[in-house]
């Protein structure tokens, strides 16, 4: 209690940082100055004037940035650390002490980690571990097996589509029907006019089987194919199908083993085709053909080629002995490269306008000679001239028999030399001049080599014998003779024999 003290001035207390007291100036010492203020006005961070000197703050040590964590990266909270006394907090001497403004610069520190997020319900993960936990796990695992079902449903699903069709409509590009007529003289309009007119002759025997092709000569019914094709046809009989897929029972008219020749007959076929017969005199190498015929049973096929040589000697089938037995023929051919197999025997060979100039009989297979069925094209095919199968038919429809043609000599088939030599056969067989026969009357001897007919080198007894078959009995042929060294001409006119 100040009363009842006796009054005075008052002392005067200095004020100094940290609280600590001095001594008290004398009473006559010079009254305390006011502390200088800044001459900014008011300064809320207590900076000392300028020009003036003031307790500065040592600078804060230098900290380097860290690595930022990537976004979304939870951070450990920081510890808590002591707070700092900034030494422009303190109260500056002679100064009075003015509080610092709590905000957003209060104790700021640049290079301070980011603040920690607030902890979410439950315990926090710890540093290190996996963020998610294993509900996370579960999802991503659910995730790829769900990709995989699908992935492999939707891969089922678009096969199945695909091979039934149900993707979508598929439409290829395509040119536009168009007219189907064709030119009369094309393989096309050939084939169109004489496919009906052909025929597959099955033939049943007793031990074996074969098929082969013939064709309609006239509308009585009678029809034209090879004597190798129905010669083995036994009990079974003969059955020809047509075109249009008739099948009819066949009467066999008559054969000739020395041509290749036969003709069957059928009864009660209504709408025959009969196809036109040419001239196969009037034909030239090189000239388009059209074979028709059922190879290996394939009824209608149509090959085209041309003619590739004329009056080609060939001879097929029996026994090559003799002189001119009925077992082989002898045929002066026309050679195609018209595709022939087997199975295309009987059938016709056609020219350019549709007409039969030959009829296919044999082919030549590679590494075999000239066979009756079996092997295959290799595009040596021959055929009979029309002209020779026409005169053959009409004999075997007038009289179920052909006549031959002959000029009275047997022909030494050994002989290896240039030309036919007239002798006897193996084993002495055979007389080798005919007396009275044509050649007898030419005077065509024993011994004697034939080198050429009408001026047609032949090269062999076979040769010979195809020159003469490819005529007429009664015509007239001139043959050249060597005896002795030199060569005469003589004059025969063609006798007859009867085929078989």
């Amino acid at each position: 209690m100040d009363e009842g003290k006796a009054g005075g001035p008052q002392p005067t207390w200095w004020s100094r940082p940290g609280g600590a007291s001095g001594p008290r100036p004398a009473d006559d010492a010079r009254p305390a100055e006011p502390a200088p203020r800044p001459l900014d006005g008011h300064d809320p961070y207590g900076t000392p004037p300028r020009g003036g000197p003031g307790p500065w703050a040592p600078a804060p040590p230098v900290r380097r940035p860290a690595v930022t964590p990537p976004y979304g990266t939870l951070l450990p909270p920081q510890p808590q650390t002591q707070e700092r006394t900034d030494p422009q907090d303190r109260p500056r001497t002679g100064a009075a002490s003015e509080p610092r403004p709590a905000g957003a610069f209060a104790r700021y520190d640049p290079w301070a980690p980011p603040p920690a997020a607030p902890p979410a319900d439950g315990p926090s993960p710890a540093p290190g571990a996996p963020s998610g936990g294993p509900r996370r796990g579960w999802a991503a695992a659910a995730a790829v097996v769900l990709a995989l079902v699908a992935g492999t449903v939707g891969g089922g699903l678009g096969v199945y589509l695909e091979r039934h069709g149900a993707i979508g409509t598929v439409e290829l590009s395509q040119a536009p029907a168009e007219d189907t007529g064709r030119s009369p003289d094309s393989v096309a309009g050939i084939a169109a006019r004489a496919l009906p007119g052909v025929v597959t002759v099955h033939v049943s025997g007793a031990t074996e089987q074969g098929t082969g092709t013939g064709f309609v000569l006239d509308h009585r019914g009678h029809i034209l194919t090879n004597h190798h094709v129905v010669g083995s046809a036994g009990s079974g009989g003969v059955r020809v199908t047509f075109h249009g897929g008739e099948t009819v029972a066949a009467e066999i008219v008559g054969t000739d083993g020395g041509y290749d020749l036969a003709v069957l007959k059928v009864d009660g076929v209504t709408g025959l085709r009969p196809l036109p017969l040419g001239n196969s005199d009037s034909v030239r190498v090189g000239d388009p053909v059209v074979a028709i015929g059922s190879p290996y049973d394939l009824a209608g096929t149509v090959t085209a080629g041309i003619i590739s040589a004329k009056e080609r000697p060939i001879t097929a089938g029996g026994d090559h002995g003799g002189a001119g037995g009925s077992d082989v023929s002898y045929v002066d051919a026309l050679q195609t490269d018209a595709p022939i197999n087997p199975g295309n025997s009987g059938g016709p060979l056609m020219d350019a306008r549709g007409r039969v100039i030959g009829i296919n009989s044999a082919i030549r297979s590679a590494g075999r000679g000239l066979p009756e069925s079996g092997g295959g094209s290799i595009g040596l095919g021959f055929a009979i001239p029309v002209n020779q199968a026409k005169r053959v038919a009409e004999e075997l429809i007038g009289t179920g028999r052909a006549t031959h043609p002959v000029i009275g000599v047997t022909v030494d088939m050994e002989y290896s030399g240039d030309g036919a030599r007239v002798g006897a056969g193996p084993g002495g067989e055979g007389t080798p001049v005919v007396p009275g026969g044509p050649a007898d009357r030419a005077g065509v001897r024993a011994g004697d080599v034939i080198t050429a007919v009408d001026g047609t080198r032949v090269h062999s007894g076979e040769e010979l014998i195809v020159k003469i078959r490819s005529h007429r009995p009664g015509d007239r042929l001139e043959l050249t003779v060597e005896r002795d060294g030199r060569e005469r001409p003589v004059t025969v006119v063609l006798g007859t024999a009867t085929g078989s």
